[in-house]
């Protein structure tokens, strides 16, 4: 598989933008992506104390908050991401200026209707469309590009639409029980990107920031973990039984081991910009096995679910913006101080919703609170590192 490069190619259509935020998908995007994970993580913690009565009118109040943490932050990095590395891969641009204003708008659309009270339809509407427009935006650098193995991306956003669909049935009242399937099936689909984006980028990176460093990519595991990932989702959308969805979550637990045993040096724990993706790595893995753990009743489902979103999605996806931000804007690979701060935070984070409350359930209240703070403290580290450098231009001088 390709890797991703940091430094953008020449595009074959390049025309100036004016609006250094618009100029490129990861601005925007990460931009919102970070504003959102601050923002929903508060609006939810007054919610679950019950102070404030709003986002469960439609989704649910459980609901709002797992519908808005994929299909609205994990989905807002997903297309800043991916906006950024089709270019780099295809040389041939992606939506900038007014259009990818419009995606972005869109995007935020979808969140400030479901706070609002909206008939269901209207909030359909505005949600629904933006992933299917996000694989519409990247069909023609896609299909022009030449390596095919990146065309798998359509298909992936076409299943995460698929899955935004069923929640959005149920919660108008068409299905009786699809909500849950289809947010299970999201997150399946969000882990699958993240098996293709740390099997392309980790071990590069690992190589390029530590001299001497030889890090090993096997084809064959990672395509087994490809293979057990999409069976995970058919099992979550099939209600398969949870032994099924055991084996396959220990399946991939095993496989994410394998593969950062290949890809470790021990050096890369000097460097947040490096240590923080192998952590990631970490995280899914033991996601995965607590996954597989409760699947068979040995320890509670959501403990298990915040593993893999707090810890495996939130430290990649934190760690991923923070990377192609500097790379992106022209800077040096090392994570400002605030940043590596914040990649700390975020998995104090982790260990505190994903893990704690298996070991300690009676501090289930305190531990919740501490995670939502950590989290939100770390995302605001992050905009305050970062913020500047996503709506000025690049200082090299170059576009994007």
């Amino acid at each position: 598989m390709a890797i991703i490069p940091i430094d953008p190619p020449p595009s074959r259509h390049a025309a100036p933008v004016r609006n250094a935020l618009l100029a490129l998908g990861f601005r925007p995007f990460f931009l919102l992506a970070g504003l959102a994970a601050v923002v929903l993580t508060a609006v939810w913690m007054f919610v679950w104390m019950g102070r404030l009565p709003v986002a469960g009118a439609y989704y649910g109040i459980l609901g709002w908050h797992s519908h808005e943490m994929l299909f609205g932050y994990a989905a807002a990095v997903i297309a800043g991401f991916l906006l950024t590395a089709v270019r780099n891969w295809t040389g041939i641009d992606t939506p900038a200026g007014l259009p990818l204003a419009a995606l972005a708008l869109l995007w935020l659309a979808g969140r400030v209707a479901a706070l609002l009270p909206l008939p269901g339809w209207v909030i359909a509407a505005l949600d629904l469309p933006f992933l299917p427009l996000v694989a519409v935006a990247l069909y023609r650098p896609l299909m022009q590009g030449k390596n095919r193995v990146n065309r798998l991306f359509l298909p992936l956003l076409g299943a995460m639409a698929v899955a935004n669909g069923l929640v959005h049935l149920q919660a108008l009242g068409l299905t009786g029980s699809t909500s849950g399937r289809g947010t299970l099936v999201m997150l399946d689909l969000v882990l699958l990107l993240v098996l293709v984006v740390t099997g392309r980028v980790i071990a590069f990176f690992t190589e390029r920031g530590i001299a001497g460093s030889t890090a090993l990519n096997r084809e064959w595991l990672e395509q087994l973990g490809f293979a057990a990932a999409i069976a995970l989702a058919i099992a979550d959308l099939a209600a398969a039984p949870p032994a099924i969805v055991g084996a396959l979550c220990a399946a991939l637990a095993v496989q994410t081991i394998a593969r950062e045993l290949g890809w470790h040096d021990a050096r890369v724990w000097r460097n947040p910009i490096l240590w923080v993706l192998h952590a990631a790595v970490l995280w899914l893995a033991f996601g995965f096995a607590m996954r597989a753990a409760a699947s068979f009743g040995l320890v509670a489902p959501n403990v298990a679910l915040h593993a893999l979103t707090v810890g495996a999605i939130g430290v990649l996806t934190l760690g991923m913006m923070s990377r192609v931000t500097l790379g992106h804007t022209g800077r040096d690979m090392r994570a400002p101080t605030t940043a590596a701060i914040a990649f700390v935070l975020l998995n104090l984070a982790a260990l505190a919703r994903g893990v704690a409350p298996a070991l300690w359930p009676e501090r289930h209240v305190f531990l919740v609170h501490s995670a939502a703070g950590l989290w939100i403290l770390a995302f605001l580290l992050f905009l305050v590192a970062h913020a500047a450098m996503l709506w000025q231009p690049r200082v090299d001088g170059r576009p994007g």
